[in-house]
């Protein structure tokens, strides 16, 4: 069965990217065919990271949007997109102009979206937005970033997350924080969260024993997470998710 991943959030620096790499490495580490679709052109973080398996995409055309459906209908793959920031109406767009939502119930391919967010206001603001919006038609899986933030005590007060709505499809997760100059070191060598954990060398290119030590440890927090959500979609298959 496909699936389609959107990893978003309209606030910029709240780590979209990082998980949508993670949820990609994700994807192979567990034997899963994977696409991904880079829609964040100013960063093209993915096509970098993962250029093998991914696409750019241009959101606000609706000719390019189409692969997402496309890539979906192919073969049975998990579609992972990252999204840029301030993208939601060009999604939107797309979502409400071709009855997308509707097609991917009759085709039986649920529709994940990843919203990350951060501990800031802003983001807080725009998530119950968006909550709003979709929260009773794909799966609305709130990510709690620690590596951009760490007193998520609003967020996890929302109504929307708090009440008992039988029909809310919503469940919330926390991205454990890597240690920063870890992480700082696998962007700036641009690694991919593979190439991170299994590569050594005695250059000094790769990280460090310690360094690759708690990059998977950190990995097998994240994937004990992802492996949450992916087994409550799965068996749900259209039923509400209620964290």
């Amino acid at each position: 069965m496909s699936m389609i991943h959107f990893v978003g959030g309209e606030k910029g620096g709240v780590g979209k990217s990082v998980v949508a790499r993670l949820l990609s490495q994700y994807c192979l580490d567990k034997g899963l065919h994977y696409a991904g679709l880079d829609a964040d052109q100013s960063h093209a973080t993915t096509t970098r990271y993962y250029k093998e398996f991914t696409q750019a995409l241009t959101l606000d055309q609706f000719e390019s949007t189409d692969a997402i459906m496309e890539c979906a209908l192919e073969a049975d793959q998990q579609v992972v997109v990252d999204l840029p920031a301030q993208s939601q109406r060009f999604l939107d767009r797309w979502i409400d102009d071709n009855g997308v939502l509707d097609m991917c119930e009759e085709m039986n391919i649920p529709i994940v979206f990843w919203n990350v967010v951060d501990d800031s206001p802003d983001s807080l603001e725009l998530l119950e937005k968006f909550l709003a919006k979709y929260k009773y038609y794909m799966n609305c899986i709130v990510v709690k970033n620690e590596g951009r933030g760490t007193v998520f005590k609003d967020v996890d007060a929302l109504p929307a997350l708090t009440e008992q709505d039988d029909l809310a499809r919503i469940l919330s997760m926390t991205l454990p924080a890597l240690h920063s100059p870890t992480m700082f070191k696998i962007n700036k060598r641009e690694m991919s969260f593979w190439a991170a954990v299994n590569q050594s060398d005695a250059s000094g290119a790769s990280l460090s024993l310690m360094e690759r030590q708690r990059t998977k440890v950190w990995m097998r927090k994240a994937y004990a997470e992802f492996d949450t959500v992916f087994s409550r979609v799965t068996n749900s298959n259209a039923v509400p998710l209620i964290d």
